[in-house]
């Protein structure tokens, strides 16, 4: 390279590398101090601008319409005055974070919201905040890659269930990140529908309608959530191409996982404890279930609607009091590559291969009796219900039919089930 040429490519670098710099200092820094107009400073403040907001109480309904990062200096309160939104976002690359969000509007009709987040502001972030006393605490609408994480969510607990909001909402959003959030009180924690390329992960649902609502939407990670005291805990509806990995859903009222209209998915490695129902399966089909841990529910699973063509292997069904709820009109198999453990099988293994060498059927005429005659439970270990079992294997006239298991497991996978008994909904 010529002299003059190096000289040439240098004053460029330079006089980009000064137009950078240049760019980067025309972002100023703007400070709320209470008693300052809030509203009127966002107004004011250009693109790229930071609003940081000292500790105290902020009565305002704010419309961000252009990119800006409004921050919290030791979490600050905005409240909206119980009308409309306390914080809209019309605008793409906005950063809210450290605020204390409280005072929404409850008209349902309005949606409205702690903070809502417009269509085409894409990329939000919403962080380590708390959203309170809100209808619904985040309405996100036709709004790409957004991230919400480290936020605590509480709804208008002191409303009847059917007239709060959801605490997340996510309509109709690509590639949104909802992280280590906790979200109680409110109608759904995590209402998602039409939302596709999601991640949702660490996050703490309960005590509201369900822990998750979810509808229409493909191509997402459920990992590590706890959904715990709701009604229902995760329901996956009308979806495909899910993964459903290391979740934890204990102490529901009706149901621990529903899966409902699902394919081309994976389930595995969840606990699903002390429920109602631990899974409900209805019109499920080439869905993976593996390794996950059914423990000390009223019933396991409850499967109908030609749920088949799903491989269930390695899992560990133990003292739910219902193993399997089964409603088909021919058998199901389960098992057939690896097997699962039934902690009521009542066969043997002679050659130690560690796998029962009778199948486990879990719909057999004892079962059913149970059904129709919940007080027969009383008599399970008797010899006069083993026999029955015996009359009717022998007999298949009076056999309904089954989930079988031709390779039942003699030992459970997860050898820390115990901590898992008890789990059960406060009063049942």
């Amino acid at each position: 390279m010529t002299s003059a040429l190096f000289r040439l490519v240098l004053a460029a670098g330079l006089s980009f590398t000064g137009l950078s710099l240049s760019s980067t200092s025309w972002a100023a820094t703007h400070t709320v101090r209470p008693g300052d107009d809030l509203a009127a400073i966002v107004k004011t403040a250009q693109s790229g601008d930071v609003v940081e907001i000292q500790r105290g109480r902020y009565t305002a309904n704010l419309l961000i319409d252009k990119p800006l990062t409004l921050r919290g200096l030791n979490r600050p309160t905005l409240s909206g005055g119980k009308q409309g939104d306390t914080i809209r976002i019309t605008a793409p690359d906005v950063v809210i974070e450290g605020l204390i969000v409280r005072d929404s509007g409850d008209d349902l009709k309005a949606q409205n919201a702690g903070i809502y987040i417009y269509p085409g502001a894409h990329r939000a972030i919403v962080r380590n905040s708390d959203l309170t006393y809100n209808l619904f605490g985040l309405w996100i609408e036709k709004a790409d890659d957004v991230l919400i994480e480290h936020n605590i969510i509480t709804g208008l607990r002191d409303y009847d269930s059917p007239r709060r909001g959801n605490g997340i909402q996510l309509y109709n959003t690509k590639g949104a990140k909802i992280l280590n959030n906790n979200i109680s009180f409110v109608r759904d924690a995590l209402y998602v529908d039409v939302s596709h390329h999601a991640l949702f992960k660490g996050n703490k649902l309960h005590h509201s309608r369900y822990g998750t609502h979810y509808m229409n939407s493909y191509y997402n990670l459920w990992e590590d959530n706890d959904t715990y005291y709701n009604r229902g805990g995760l329901a996956l509806m009308e979806v495909r191409n899910q993964v459903v990995r290391n979740n934890r859903a204990w102490g529901n009222s009706d149901h621990g996982i529903m899966l409902r209209t699902l394919q081309d998915s994976v389930i595995e490695g969840n606990v699903v404890a002390g429920n109602d129902r631990g899974f409900f399966i209805y019109d499920v089909e080439y869905v993976t279930l593996k390794n996950n841990l059914v423990v000390d529910n009223r019933v396991g699973v409850h499967i109908s609607a030609g749920s088949i063509n799903n491989p269930v292997n390695d899992n560990d069904f133990i003292s739910n009091r219902e193993q399997i709820r089964y409603v088909a009109s021919k058998d199901v198999l389960w098992g057939e590559q690896s097997g699962n453990y039934w902690s009521n099988y009542l066969g043997w293994d002679r050659n130690g291969d560690s796998k029962g060498d009778v199948p486990y059927e879990a719909n057999d005429m004892v079962d059913r009796l149970n059904w129709r005659y919940p007080s027969l439970k009383l008599l399970l270990s008797s010899p006069a219900i083993h026999a029955l079992r015996v009359v009717g294997r022998q007999f298949p006239i009076l056999r309904a039919p089954s989930i079988v298991d031709p390779n039942p497991r003699m030992e459970p996978t997860h050898q820390d089930w115990s901590q898992w008994r008890d789990k059960h909904f406060p009063g049942h």
